[in-house]
């Protein structure tokens, strides 16, 4: 028998083993269906719940295989049970991951090939799908209840989960190795301000200075990388707003979870399978104009509706936020020139900049550094404009010292020396901030 001969028997003896488990599996799952109570999978006691369907799949695994002859190890029919209760209470091997407190992300490349972001590192999981049907199918089952399609016509899409984990899917033939489907988990604590200090993200002095710029109406945007903990930061500073304070906030898919009661959630609408009856975020942040909004928070600026969320900062919304991606406070200026030029005006350079720099009072620059961790490494202020030129000048800025160790950068976020012009306005709403607070300490 030639090479190519016994190439084609291990793939062809590969791919019949494969079909077996596939029809195993099936076949476990079509003989507990009948048995299952609706009540039962609905109970809010999870644990009794998991608990009964897992004695259920088990008897009928153990009566099929002995029927059928299956020898399988232990290990094989431990994740053939847990395989087929996953498939049935919800995102079938996702289930695992999606349990696991300590995955932050989710990415798959075709249903063989599954990472994980875990303390900030991107690791090869050993979940698996039986193939590219089961990962579509699981597709499927996420986009169904948001009334979404990802087909060959709408071949890309975002979502979320129930429980508000982002959820973005590119399926063949865009992902040419297979569904990619990327899942950005949602914390179900909210986290605070405490909790970014005692990550090292910020310190207690950075956290009572953005408190006071939020509480000063200052507008305000989180800049940063993908997965640089933008978000998570814009929540936190949501978190300064003043009870009374009527918020509207506005993304493509709801990440955002504020604490205050007075907060209206919009989220907005992909096209139909006709490509009608898109509504962007530009059209909300429109629209949010009538809703006589105290503040206006967009979860991302990244297309025209960046004029709109200017304009509205410009126009009695003080206090308003956003994100956008860039990778320092200079380029958040490029790149929101860059947006604004999308939007469709003509309007000269100069004019653009103009409407920047009287929009935007404070720039946070957040990263993910190169150890994984995620920190506060700018706090700039936007002074105005010199010339034809916007003027940018750091506050506080933050200084590698070195690795620990344990392979943790050592740093802090100092500040230059400089108090911010906008310090006035802290003074005018009777905000107290120590001077101190801007000037460098001496080192020991």
């Amino acid at each position: 028998m030639s090479l190519a001969e016994k190439m084609a028997q291990l793939r062809t003896g590969g791919e019949v083993e494969k079909k077996k488990k596939v029809d195993l599996h099936n076949k476990v799952t079509e003989a507990v269906r009948p048995q299952l109570d609706v009540d039962l999978l609905r109970s809010p006691d999870h644990e009794m719940r998991d608990r009964v369907l897992k004695e259920k799949v088990t008897e009928a695994a153990l009566r099929i295989t002995t029927e059928e002859n299956i020898n399988l190890s232990k290990t094989e029919f431990e994740r053939l049970v847990s395989d087929v209760v996953a498939g049935i209470l919800g995102f079938g091997p996702l289930e695992r991951l999606l349990r696991d407190k300590t995955v932050t992300e989710i990415m798959t490349k075709g249903p063989y090939c599954v990472f994980v972001e875990q303390n900030g590192k991107v690791i090869k999981s050993d979940v698996k799908f039986r193939d590219e049907e089961e990962l579509r199918e699981i597709v499927d089952k996420i986009m169904k209840p948001l009334g979404r399609v990802c087909d060959e016509t709408t071949p890309y899409q975002d979502a979320r989960l129930p429980d508000g984990s982002r959820v973005n899917v590119v399926i063949p033939p865009l992902a040419l190795d297979g569904t990619a489907l990327t899942i950005r988990k949602f914390s179900k604590n909210r986290l605070t301000h405490k909790d970014l200090i005692r990550f090292g993200s910020m310190t207690e002095e950075m956290a009572e200075f953005l408190k006071c710029c939020v509480k000063a109406r200052l507008n305000i945007i989180v800049s940063g990388g993908t997965g640089s903990g933008k978000t998570t930061l814009l929540n936190v500073l949501s978190s300064f707003i003043p009870e009374e304070e009527r918020t509207v906030t506005i993304e493509d898919a709801a990440e955002l979870s504020f604490a205050q009661e007075h907060v209206i959630r919009l989220e907005t609408r992909p096209p139909d399978f006709e490509g009608k009856g898109e509504i962007t975020i530009r059209d909300m942040v429109r629209n949010a104009l009538r809703m006589r909004p105290d503040r206006i928070v967009v979860g991302e600026c990244r297309g025209g509706e960046a004029m709109d969320m200017l304009q509205a900062m410009n126009t009695g919304h003080d206090g308003s936020m956003t994100t956008i991606h860039a990778n320092s406070p200079q380029d958040v200026i490029s790149r929101l020139e860059t947006l604004v030029m999308m939007a469709g005006y003509e309007l000269p350079i100069k004019a653009i900049r103009k409407q920047i720099s009287s929009a935007i009072n404070l720039i946070i620059q957040q990263s993910r550094l190169l150890d994984g961790s995620r920190k506060i490494t700018y706090i700039t202020e936007v002074q105005g404009m010199e010339g034809e030129s916007i003027l940018l000048q750091d506050i506080f800025v933050f200084e590698q010292e070195g690795m620990g160790p344990d392979g943790k950068i050592i740093g802090k976020l100092k500040p230059t020396g400089l108090v911010p012009k906008f310090i006035d306005r802290f003074k005018a709403e009777g905000i107290e901030v120590s001077p101190a607070l801007f000037h460098a300490q001496n080192e020991e």
